[in-house]
C-alpha cells in the first residue's frame, strides 16, 4: 500500500510540472500589473509584453501592436502635493523675473544660467555663466570652445550690454592663414639665405626677440651660423628647423611685406619649411627642439594661428619634462654653467610663454606651480662672452608677473569653487601686482628721462592687461548699472556706483590709459611691429576699456577719443597685412556701430549722455607721453585729484590713491559690509550668458 501511494504521487507530480525542456520553450507568463496590447486584449488571449508582442508577430501583424494608455489612480500624502505647489510657485516667480520676448530656445539657455538657489554667488566672476561658452563652426565639425578671459569675448559681452539684444552674436576668428595656404607656401627646394643676411636677421632677433624671452644662446648660435656656412652643413634637419624660424622671426620683425601672392606675412616661407621638417614626436628631444618650437610657436601669433601656438608651447613643455628642465640638474650631470644656466632659463621661458597666451586667450594653465623645482635664472660668474642673456633681473620680474598673470586666469576666469569671495580674491590679485611693481629694480621701472627700452615697454604692458583682465569684469559691471533705469537716480545721469566698485574700475581704466599712451608713443615713433600681434592685443583691450569709461562716467568724456585714436591704428596696421589687427578691427567696428545705434536713438538720460559724450570727444586727441602718465595715466587728463594718485613715487604705483589702499587694506571679514549688492543677483548675470546652444 505504502508502495502504491508513493507511486501516485510521483506521477501526479510529473503531470503537473512539465519537463526541462517544455519550461525552456514555453514563453514567460506576464505580470498581472502590465497592459495588454489592443489586439490581445480584443481576443481575449495572453499578451507577452513587448513592442511587438510574441502573439502579434506570430500573427503577422506586428503594426497592429498597441497598448492602451491607462491613468490610474494612485494615493499621496498631502504634504507631497503642497511641496509640488510649492516648487511650481517658486518656477513661476523666477520665470517672471527674467527677461521678457525670449525665443524657447533662448529661454532654454537663460534657465540653463540661471544658479541654484543655495549656490554661493558672490564667489564668482560675474562674467562667467553655468557652462562654458561654445562657438559652433561648422555642424560636421566640433565647436570652438570662446575662452571667458579673451578679449573678443568680452566685446561680444560689451556690445551684448550697449544693444540690451540676446540674439547679438560672437564673431568667429576668420583672419588667419589657413593649412591650405600654407602648404602652397610651401617650398622643400627652399634655400638658405646668404650670410650676411643671415647675420642681419639674427640681430635683429637678438634686438626684438631674446631681450623680451630667453629661447636661444646668442653666442652658440652664431658659432653655428658661421660653422654651418663655412662647411656647407645644411642638411641636418633640427638645425635646419631652428635656422629658418629664427630667419622668419628676424623677417616679420624688419620687412614691410613679402612677394608672396597666398599669405603677404614676412618670413612665412621659412616658419613653413621649419614646421613641416621638424618632428613631432621625438622619443630623445634635444634643447634644440625645443628652442625650435618656442620660437614656432612665438611666429605662430604673427599668423593669427593662436591655436598652433598654444600646442606647439604645450608640446615644449611637455618635452622640456621629459628631459627635467623643471628641475635642477647636477653639476656632475651638466658641468658647463652656460648649459645648466641655458636649462634653466629655457624652462622659465616655456613657463612664460604658457602664462602669457593664457591671458591673452584665456587657456587655463598646463602645469602648476607646485611641479616646478628649477631655481630662478641667475648671472653665470666669469661668463665673459655674454653667452646667454644679461638681464637677469628683467627675466625674475618676468617669471614673477607670469605667476600672477597665471593666477588672474585661474582665479578670475574659471568655475572654480574658491573659499573667499570674488573680491577677496581681487584684493589678493591686487595686492601681489602692488608688491610686484614695488620691488621691480630701477633699470626696469619706466625711464622718464629717455627712451624706454623695447623690452621694459613689453614688461609694462603685460602688468597693465594683468590689472585690466582682473577689474573689467566689475567695470563692464558698472556699464551694466549705467544702462539699468533702475540704478539711476531721479532727475540725473550719473549711476549710483558704489565705492569699492569705482575704485576697481578706476585701476582698469588707468591701466587701459597707460596702455594706450605707450602703444600711440611706439606707434609715432615708427618702432611698433606693423605684423607684431601682442601690440594690436593690448591695443584693442584698452580700446574696449576706453568706451566703457567714457560712457560710465562724464568726467572721462576724452576716454572716448583714445578709443578713436586705437580704431585708427588698428585700421592701418590692418591694412598693412596684419592679421590679428584685422580680426580686432572688425571687433571695434561692431562696437562703434552699436555705439552709433545708441546716439541715434531718442530717450532716454543714458543715451544722451552717450550723444553728449560722442560730441565732446570730437576735439584734436592730445598724445600725452608715457612718462607723464606714470603707470595708469595723467591724473588732470582722467579728472582724478592729483593728491590722490602718487602716494609713493618711488613705487610708480598710480593706482594706489587713497580709495585703493583701502581697498587693500580691507579686512576680508568687511567685504560684505563694504558693498552688500556683491552676494545678490548682480554676481548672476543670465541675460549674458555666453553660452550658444
Amino acid at each position: 500500500m505504502k508502495s502504491s501511494k508513493i507511486s501516485n504521487d510521483a506521477v501526479r507530480k510529473q503531470k503537473k510540472s512539465p519537463s526541462r525542456k517544455s519550461r525552456r520553450t514555453q514563453p514567460p507568463s506576464l505580470p498581472a500589473n502590465i497592459i495588454r496590447c489592443r489586439r490581445c486584449h480584443t481576443h481575449k488571449i495572453k499578451c507577452t509584453g513587448g513592442q511587438p508582442c510574441l502573439k502579434c508577430r506570430q500573427a503577422d501583424c506586428p503594426t497592429e501592436c498597441h497598448y492602451i494608455n491607462r491613468d490610474r489612480q494612485v494615493k499621496v500624502h498631502e504634504s507631497y502635493l503642497e511641496d509640488l505647489a510649492a516648487e511650481n510657485q517658486r518656477l513661476r516667480d523666477q520665470l517672471s523675473q527674467s527677461p521678457r520676448f525670449l525665443t524657447p530656445r533662448e529661454h532654454q539657455a537663460h534657465d540653463e544660467d540661471v544658479p541654484e538657489p543655495d549656490a554661493d554667488t558672490h564667489v564668482r566672476n560675474p562674467m562667467l555663466g553655468e557652462r562654458a561658452w561654445f562657438l559652433p563652426y561648422d555642424p560636421s565639425l566640433p565647436p570652438i570652445h570662446v575662452c571667458e578671459a579673451a578679449c573678443t569675448a568680452f566685446a561680444t559681452r560689451l556690445r551684448k550690454v550697449l544693444t540690451k539684444s540676446e540674439t547679438t552674436s560672437h564673431m568667429p576668428r576668420t583672419q588667419y592663414t589657413t593649412e591650405a595656404t600654407l602648404m602652397k607656401i610651401r617650398n622643400p627646394a627652399i634655400e638658405w639665405p646668404s650670410l650676411p643676411q643671415a647675420r642681419l636677421l639674427l640681430q635683429i632677433v637678438f634686438s626684438q626677440v631674446t631681450r623680451v624671452y630667453h629661447l636661444v644662446l646668442r653666442k652658440s648660435t652664431i658659432d653655428q651660423l658661421e660653422d654651418a656656412y663655412h662647411n656647407g652643413n645644411f642638411d641636418d634637419p633640427v638645425l635646419t628647423c631652428k635656422f629658418f624660424a629664427l630667419f622668419a622671426l628676424g623677417e616679420v620683425y624688419s620687412a614691410r611685406s613679402t612677394p608672396s601672392l597666398e599669405c603677404n606675412v614676412p618670413g612665412v616661407a621659412y616658419y613653413v619649411n621649419a614646421i613641416t621638417m621638424i618632428p613631432i614626436l621625438p622619443e630623445r628631444p634635444s634643447l634644440a627642439h625645443i628652442e625650435t618650437l618656442l620660437l614656432l610657436s612665438l611666429y605662430s601669433f604673427f599668423l593669427n594661428r593662436r591655436h598652433s601656438a598654444f600646442l606647439l608651447v604645450g608640446s615644449a613643455m611637455r618635452l622640456g619634462l621629459t628631459v627635467g628642465l623643471n628641475h635642477n640638474i647636477p653639476e656632475s650631470k651638466c658641468p658647463d654653467p652656460v648649459e645648466r644656466q641655458h636649462r634653466t632659463r629655457l624652462w622659465w621661458a616655456i613657463y612664460v610663454f604658457d602664462r602669457m597666451y593664457g591671458s591673452k586667450v584665456g587657456w587655463p594653465i598646463q602645469i602648476s606651480d607646485a611641479d616646478i623645482y628649477v631655481e630662478m635664472p641667475s648671472k653665470v660668474p666669469g661668463d665673459i662672452h655674454d653667452d646667454h642673456t644679461s638681464d637677469t633681473e628683467y627675466l625674475i620680474a618676468s617669471i614673477e608677473l607670469a605667476k600672477i598673470t597665471g593666477q588672474v586666469i585661474d582665479h578670475v576666469y574659471s568655475r572654480k569653487k574658491f573659499p573667499e569671495s570674488f573680491l577677496q580674491r581681487e584684493q589678493k590679485l591686487l595686492i601681489s601686482l602692488k608688491e610686484w611693481c614695488g620691488a621691480l629694480p630701477p633699470q626696469i621701472r619706466l625711464n622718464r628721462d629717455g627712451p624706454v627700452p623695447k623690452n621694459v615697454v613689453s614688461l609694462h604692458l603685460q602688468f597693465n592687461q594683468c590689472i585690466m583682465l582682473a577689474s573689467r569684469p566689475i567695470l563692464l559691471h558698472t556699464l551694466i548699472q549705467a544702462t539699468s533705469s533702475e540704478t539711476i537716480e531721479e532727475g540725473s545721469a550719473q549711476p549710483n556706483i558704489r565705492q569699492t566698485l569705482k575704485t576697481l574700475s578706476d585701476a582698469c581704466i588707468h591701466a587701459a590709459r597707460h596702455t594706450h599712451s605707450l602703444i600711440v608713443e611706439e606707434w609715432t615713433n615708427g618702432s611698433l611691429p606693423i605684423f607684431g600681434y601682442f601690440y594690436a592685443h593690448y591695443l584693442f583691450s584698452s580700446a574696449l576699456i576706453m568706451v566703457i569709461s567714457s560712457l560710465v562716467y562724464p568726467e572721462n568724456s576724452n576716454d572716448f577719443a583714445l578709443f578713436e585714436a586705437a580704431f585708427e591704428i588698428l585700421r592701418a596696421m590692418s591694412n598693412h597685412g596684419n592679421l590679428a589687427a584685422t580680426e580686432f578691427y572688425d571687433n571695434l567696428e561692431c562696437v562703434k556701430q552699436c555705439l552709433d545705434e545708441l546716439r541715434g536713438s531718442e530717450g532716454g538720460s543714458f543715451q544722451s549722455d552717450i550723444s553728449r559724450v560722442a560730441e565732446t570727444s570730437n576735439d584734436s586727441l592730445v598724445v600725452v607721453a608715457p612718462t607723464q602718465l606714470g603707470l595708469f595715466g595723467n591724473s588732470t587728463f582722467s579728472g582724478i585729484p592729483e593728491s590722490t594718485l602718487l602716494k609713493n613715487p618711488a613705487n610708480d604705483m598710480a593706482f594706489l590713491g587713497e580709495s585703493m589702499e583701502e581697498f587693500l587694506a580691507q579686512p576680508d571679514l568687511d567685504f560684505d559690509l563694504l558693498d552688500p549688492s556683491l552676494t545678490d543677483a548682480v554676481y548672476s548675470w543670465p541675460n549674458l550668458s555666453l553660452w550658444t546652444t
